[in-house]
């Protein structure tokens, strides 16, 4: 195996360039001297901020120039110890700005309560009153709509003082996951024992040998099943906490309260669920055509992440990477492509890996800063994949920061994914038009199968088991084991269907996942990737202001609430269209995977 270089080994021409967020340390410690004297100014109006339209002006601006360079100082640490964590300068460095956060946050944590005591009318007069504060006007709405579900100081207090007292179920989940977790051993293609554990077990799940797939899903569910009543009080005690923040702050209950921040009506989560229902035929087709392909006698819960075909892309050097993803974006327009090439030839982009470099890869950046991206790049057609994910998230943060104020600039997390997906569709596209055999046609209609599967409709039944389970705990029912399991186990058999086996084990997988102690929140991958394969095809298809509307949408930042945002590009997830055509697409692959069989 090839040594891992060290960062000084890298080329500079494959590393990022953070010296434009600080050329030196000096304007750095700079900037750490201002934040400190500016929260200290913003300190001293405790008290004050509401008297005016003008005293309210001032505290917003010093509050902006707070937040920049707090947001500059915080976010250049981290990438600079991503890039070498080893590096004991950049550890030190991190540590300092997470403890000033910490800080800041403790000390002017009397900010939005006193904003909040003042009434939104009055508010409104002070907008009226100074032209400066229209372009705050969002911001304010939006802040507005927590007054009826914020208590009184006293009332927070208590509630911040059961916040530490609570957090418990999480914490029992990550270390029963993580810390304590033990799978056991399993053999291997080659029949060698070797260790089951998170970030092998995909791996082995998706083997040629059907011995080593089954031995390793057994493995793993055995370890659920042994800790099956820790891991449900566990999922229980979550599911009561959410409703005890829910009642606190008068919601109706635990999915209003997760819903409220992006003005979702619960109306949009009910209709994804009722939408996959009335479209699951052609999940049952996939997986009918699945087991066929593979000629199984029976198809299992193990057998569904088997590749079709062997044969994986490989070899890709990065500048041909770069032509590639150019060239599948090139729908996108030519200043798209322009704009696009600022990341290679300003070198936003880490590329290779290096040693005590982080794993994985994201984009990241700030307002006034290039929006970088953290790749670990291996010449695979997956790391192809993953640039063009992440360039995706950099593109949709630079038109933002460019056409919108810092205030009205950051998207919400419900759009978080789309720009970054639409990419994703573009680029598989590309390659399976471009695709010079049978095989690869295989390899890139099946990508886009399974990311349909595990994303739409997967997430749609996590999403709708959260949903059964929070009603059963509002009924009364209790939360055993028993009663998560056996749930479970009906949706899975629901979702895939009477073509394949759903394995008892597979009743133990709602105890590993971890996005249920997040709650209501697993329906955003499925309405993301709804979004993007819509508003992907409408420019492919050519529909009339397709472009124009998405790179609008690109351009909007979080100047509105998300529905809001995306209804303006062509996407109204009020209604079961985006998803429908999401899954009508899904449809026409799966017939042009069957024509290839035929």
């Amino acid at each position: 195996m090839e040594k891992q270089k060290t960062r000084d080994e890298i080329e500079n021409q494959y590393k990022w360039d953070l010296s434009k967020m600080y050329h030196s340390k000096q304007d750095l410690d700079k900037d750490i001297s201002m934040i400190e004297d500016v929260s200290e100014e913003i300190k001293q109006m405790q008290g004050h901020i509401m008297d005016s339209s003008d005293s309210l002006y001032q505290y917003l601006k010093k509050s902006e120039i707070l937040d920049r360079k707090l947001e500059q100082v915080y976010v250049y640490a981290h990438m600079l110890c991503d890039e070498d964590g080893t590096n004991s300068e950049s550890q030190s460095l991190k540590i300092k700005t997470e403890t000033l956060n910490d800080k800041l946050n403790e000390k002017l944590s009397f900010i939005r309560p006193e904003i909040l005591s003042c009434s939104y009318d009055k508010v409104k007069e002070y907008i009226e009153e100074k032209e400066e504060l229209k372009e705050y006007t969002f911001m304010f709405e939006s802040l507005f709509r927590f007054k009826c579900h914020t208590l009184t100081k006293e009332e927070e207090q208590i509630v911040a003082m059961a916040s530490n007292a609570f957090g418990t179920p999480d914490n029992v989940f990550y270390n029963l996951d993580n810390v304590d977790v033990h799978f056991g051993k399993i053999h291997n293609e080659e029949n060698k024992e070797v260790e089951l554990t998170h970030s092998n077990y995909i791996y082995y799940l998706s083997s040629k040998n059907r011995k080593v797939r089954k031995e390793a899903f057994d493995t793993l569910y055995k370890y659920y099943e042994q800790f099956k009543n820790t891991f449900a009080s566990s999922l229980q005690g979550q599911i009561k906490e959410n409703y005890f923040y829910s009642k606190v702050r008068k919601y109706k209950n635990p999915l209003e309260a997760s819903l409220f921040s992006d003005n979702i009506d619960e109306s949009v989560y009910h209709t994804l669920i009722e939408t996959v229902h009335k479209n699951l035929d052609p999940m049952y087709d996939y997986m009918k055509l699945r087991k066929e392909i593979l000629n199984l006698d029976e198809m299992h819960m193990y057998d569904i992440f088997t590749p079709l075909i062997s044969s994986k892309i490989e070899d890709i050097p990065y500048e041909e990477a770069k032509t590639i993803i150019k060239e599948a974006l090139t729908p996108l327009g030519k200043d798209y492509i322009n704009d696009l090439q600022k990341a290679f030839d300003e070198n936003w982009i880490d590329i290779y890996p290096n040693k005590g470099k982080k794993s994985g890869a994201y984009s990241w950046g700030t307002y006034d800063s290039n929006p970088y991206v953290c790749l670990n790049y291996d010449n695979t057609i997956d790391s192809v994949s993953t640039m063009a994910h992440e360039l995706g998230h950099s593109m949709h943060s630079y038109y933002s920061n460019k056409n919108q104020n810092y205030v009205d600039h950051a998207y919400p997390i419900f759009l978080a994914e789309i720009a970054s997906t639409v990419n994703e569709v573009l680029l598989n596209q590309y390659l399976y038009d471009h695709a010079k055999t049978k095989e690869e046609k295989i390899l890139y209609l099946t990508e886009l199968l399974d990311k349909v599967r595990t994303t739409i409709y997967r997430q749609t039944m996590f999403a709708e088991f959260e949903m059964i389970m929070h009603e059963k705990e509002e009924k009364g029912i209790p939360l055993t084991e028993k009663e998560f399991s056996d749930t479970y186990y009906k949706l899975n058999q629901l979702y895939y269907g009477d073509n394949i086996i759903s394995d008892d084990a597979i009743r133990y997988e709602w105890a590993r996942i971890p996005h249920f102690y997040t709650s209501f929140y697993v329906y955003k991958y499925a309405t993301g990737l709804s979004s993007a394969i819509t508003l992907a095809f409408n420019i492919l298809e050519n529909k009339e202001n397709a472009l124009e509307k998405y790179l609008q949408f690109l351009s909007s930042g979080g100047k509105n609430y998300p529905l809001a945002i995306l209804k303006e590009a062509g996407v109204d997830m009020t209604s079961p269209k985006p998803i429908e055509k999401a899954l009508d697409i899904f449809k026409q692959k799966l017939e042009e995977l069957k024509n290839l069989y035929q």
